[in-house]
């Protein structure tokens, strides 16, 4: 796990490159604190950054920017290939010398044997740049469950790329903020792909390529070749059975480290069963990390113990309080690289694995988005009945509706995204446009700039699933717990993501994978005896700290006369007598110099 960087551009000297992406990695230095690393092709105008995480092969073998043994493909890698270990097998079959243990070398060996077809090999997560000199093509990969991000700019017939969207600033190749970003943070709370809050910055698509041609200097972007559809799968008995052994494969695979490896333990289902599972697998040397608060709402030492007692492994256990929020709050603002409204509790676990002497750990992300976890799951079947009501009606009804329901005029418009903002959105649309002093129909531009495709004949849950795996998980789960871990030096992993595993739960029919009156059930049902009951039969809780009490006393966000405006000025005064989220009020205090 790294932290990448580079540009191309013919318009520079070569000192000024490597000025420029030395300025880039030490804005990464965080994620990246074991090396540094840079490769310089003077034919190409060409520059690689790298800074290291070392977890795999921690001598210098594993050193970055990294050739391949003929000298003809350059690398600088982001990321964890879990298959690593088969690949290498099966490419020495095919006469590949290899001269490290390094996943690293595996990516250019298979990118020499099969191509772009090559990327489609990798199991895991990922975000790499790879020079090809022969061909005088580089690519920009990304892997498929958006994990890792890999943000580029090609302004001014340059391209220059980076792990996070401060590398840019800080190398003075995009300074500008897109003027449009406050309308998109305002609706999701997060900025959905490809956006960045940057001028000309955006994020690579998951599961594509961009492959600059050095000849031309021009680029394309392309999907790399899709795994081939399983058949579904309509036996449940056989669904817990495939289940079960598909996803112990995936803890197993994403055990390995050469580094101190532990898992975060919250005492929900998913963080329980991972415990549970790689305690089995290797006992003596995992740790788990635990976050407790005095608040007894948000507490959950009590499900922690349970799964502390079955494994008997190590757990560390952080009591986190009022003070500490307010001390630490401006450390974890500094490691915000794109706005959110979360990643406050992945910023602190993360804070303390570090402290713990983690480099990696395993993380639950995913399993409510896959097995139907989440509220928008039942209240999807109430789309199809909102969206025969005509537009019109839709904004009267608007004014009307209390504050929780005013989302349902995102559906006036026909896509995908509206139809994840009226289940998850965040402001509405008349009060964005309030805010920013603009039109509806300006704030719907914006918003619908890019069309997104309608669920067509596929079941709604499925549909739901789709749209968070594809809106809240990549854009703010994925992002926010990748930036906030890298900002302590530590990677987490997602066995719930594997790609051989989403590929089977995905090919499972709807009425065996989702369960409306028992969330998760096919999960739990395929690991019964192992969790136990009272971690899974109680009300859901998520990751969850009090932060509405907590940020109603934090000082900067609770003034008022930091704010313009009679919305927002309403809105923090409706935060103070707790009837307005604190996100919401989060999010005003993150755009307060934009509005």
């Amino acid at each position: 796990m790294c932290r990448i960087s580079g540009i191309i551009d013919r318009s520079l000297t070569g000192g000024d490159l490597q000025h420029k992406v030395s300025r880039m990695c030490q804005a990464l230095k965080a994620g990246g604190p074991d090396d540094e690393g840079v490769y310089y092709n003077e034919a190409n105008n060409l520059v690689f950054g790298h800074r290291r995480l070392s977890i795999i092969e921690l001598n210098a073998s594993g050193h970055q920017p990294m050739v391949d043994t003929e000298q003809r493909a350059w690398i600088t890698f982001n990321g964890e290939i879990y298959n690593y270990r088969e690949l290498r097998a099966e490419l020495t079959k095919l006469g590949y010398t290899f001269l490290t243990r390094t996943d690293t070398e595996v990516i250019l060996a298979a990118y020499l044997k099969w191509g772009v077809g090559g990327f489609s090999r990798l199991r895991g997560m990922f975000a790499f740049a790879l020079f090809d000199s022969v061909m005088r093509h580089t690519y920009l990969v990304r892997d498929t469950a958006a994990i890792k991000p890999l943000y580029y700019c090609t302004k001014n017939g340059h391209l220059s790329f980076a792990s996070e969207t401060r590398a840019f600033v800080a190398a003075g190749i995009a300074t500008d903020t897109d003027p449009n970003w406050t309308a998109r943070f305002m609706a999701y709370g997060h900025l959905p792909e490809p956006y960045t809050h940057l001028k000309h910055v955006f994020c690579l698509p998951k599961g594509n390529y961009l492959r600059w041609d050095h000849n031309s200097d021009t680029y394309t972007i392309a999907a790399y070749p899709k795994r081939p559809l399983l058949s579904k799968i309509t036996d449940a008995v056989e669904a817990r059975l495939v289940l079960k052994n598909a996803f112990d494969l995936s803890i197993s695979r994403q055990m390995i480290a050469d580094a101190p490896l532990g898992v975060f333990l919250s005492g929900g289902i998913d963080s329980s069963l991972i415990t549970l599972i790689a305690s089995q697998q290797n006992k003596e040397s995992l740790k788990s990390v635990s976050i407790c608060f005095d608040d007894k709402a948000y507490d959950e030492r009590a499900f922690q113990q349970l799964i502390l007692q079955k494994t008997g492994i190590d757990n560390r256990l952080h009591l986190v309080t009022q003070k500490d929020f307010t001390t630490l709050f401006p450390q974890f603002m500094d490691a915000v690289d794109i706005p959110t409204i979360d990643g406050v509790n992945s910023w602190f676990i993360s804070k303390y694995a570090h402290e713990n002497g983690l480099k990696a750990v395993l993380s639950g992300i995913g399993a409510d988005e896959y097995f139907g976890g989440y509220p928008s799951f039942s209240r999807i079947k109430y789309l199809q009945y909102i969206r025969h009501l005509p537009s019109a009606a839709l904004s009267v009804f608007h004014q009307f509706l209390p504050d929780s329901y005013k989302k349902v005029s995102y559906l006036s418009h026909q896509s995908a995204a509206a139809d994840f903002l009226s289940l998850r959105g965040f402001f509405s649309l008349e009060e964005i446009a309030r805010i920013l002093n603009a039109t509806t129909n300006e704030v719907k531009n914006i918003l619908f700039e890019s069309e997104t495709v309608l669920a067509g004949n596929m079941n709604a849950l499925e549909y739901a699933s789709r749209l968070e795996v594809d809106f809240y998980m990549q854009n703010q789960l994925l992002r926010d717990a990748d930036v906030m871990s890298m900002s302590h030096g530590l990677e987490v992993r997602v066995p719930f993501l594997d790609e051989d595993f989403t590929d089977l739960i995905e090919s499972f029919s709807p009425g065996i994978r989702f369960d409306a009156q028992k969330p998760k059930s096919l999960l739990i049902d395929s690991y019964a005896g192992l969790l136990p009951e009272a971690v899974w039969n109680r009300p859901k809780m998520g990751f969850a700290f009090p932060l509405q009490q907590w940020m109603s006393n934090y000082q900067p966000i609770s003034e008022e006369s930091l704010y313009k405006g009679a919305i927002v000025k309403n809105t923090i005064r409706e935060f103070k007598k707790n009837r307005v989220h604190w996100s919401k009020a989060f999010a005003l205090y993150q755009i307060r110099d934009h509005v």
